[in-house]
């Protein structure tokens, strides 16, 4: 926004709960207004997502004042489809953003959803304003993806979310500060820990790397305050998507938290945990919460 001279401000945040302040968002709102500037957009989201945005609260404010309300889905969107996060569109959004590679398991595109009402503008600004191109080399993966959503979505949502609690859990009893402790850690698919007991975020990111184990290093709400930076910030972010769709459960969290812990916790040799790793990780070659076969999707379509 600010690259377009937009006058960008931010939501008030909750550091303790992790989340978006609704009650000092609403008082931002009608001060801001009271000042004579006018909010045009608010823009739900986030990179690290663990619990749902407070839409309801804050659009029901928004309404009053003719906010357009957009809530970008792109780490979550999965979660939404299979109905175990939130519902935004009917909580108060009037669009709603997503990436379709991430919760969502499909090729890397984009989509909005929107009432019928902004049909017509978003259309325009999509094409030809901002895209010239809509590949069409990925669209039948996609379908397939949203098909697979469609069938297995709801048992994969549900996985995803009991795999990351699971996670956060054993992470957390092995010494690691696993944030949002007192409301269960996480509601969707990631988990945020404070890092700084045994280091940066940066540096535990690639010693974890060479123990073939990805995560993000991951900025913590108050790392900036503190004199941090997103090269070397105090936290890492993890997410349970990927393992879960490879047909892991909360026993193998146990393992996976294992591992990090002998890295991070014990110190151990990493060359010695990646081939733990790499060992364990054989067992776990099939994609789960899909269909069989092209044929089985095919079918599923219908004619």
């Amino acid at each position: 926004g600010a690259v377009h001279g937009l006058r960008v401000t931010y939501f008030p945040y909750n550091e303790k709960e992790l989340n978006i302040d609704p009650d000092a968002t609403i008082k931002k709102i009608r001060r801001s207004f009271e000042k004579g500037k006018k909010i045009k957009l608010l823009m739900f989201g986030g990179s690290v997502f663990p619990f749902p945005h407070p839409v309801k609260e804050i659009a029901d404010v928004a309404k009053e004042y003719n906010i357009i309300v957009n809530y970008d889905a792109a780490h979550v969107a999965g979660l939404i489809a299979g109905g175990i996060f939130q519902d935004p569109l009917r909580e108060g959004a009037d669009t709603m953003t997503m990436s379709t590679h991430k919760t969502l398991p499909g090729p890397q595109r984009g989509a909005i959803v929107a009432y019928e009402k902004y049909a017509e503008p978003i259309k325009r600004a999509v094409f030809p304003g901002l895209v010239s191109n809509h590949h069409l080399h990925s669209i039948a993966a996609l379908v397939i993806a949203l098909a697979e959503i469609k069938a297995f979505g709801e048992d994969y949502a549900r996985a995803i979310v009991k795999n990351a609690k699971a996670l956060a859990q054993a992470l957390y009893e092995r010494g690691l500060n696993v944030l949002g402790e007192e409301k269960g850690f996480t509601e969707s698919h990631v988990l945020l820990v404070d890092i700084t007991k045994y280091g940066d975020g940066g540096t535990l990111e690639k010693k974890l790397e060479s123990a073939n184990i990805i995560v993000n290093r991951n900025l913590l709400p108050w790392d900036i305050r503190e004199g941090r930076n997103y090269m070397h910030p105090g936290g890492i972010r993890l997410g349970t998507s990927e393992v879960t769709r490879l047909g892991m459960g909360p026993s193998e969290m146990e393992d996976i938290a294992e591992f990090i812990a002998r890295v991070v916790v014990k110190g151990e040799d990493v060359d010695k945990v990646a081939k733990d790793v790499a060992e364990f990780r054989k067992e776990y070659t099939k994609l789960h919460y899909c269909f069989e076969t092209v044929e089985d999707a095919y079918r599923y379509l219908g004619p």
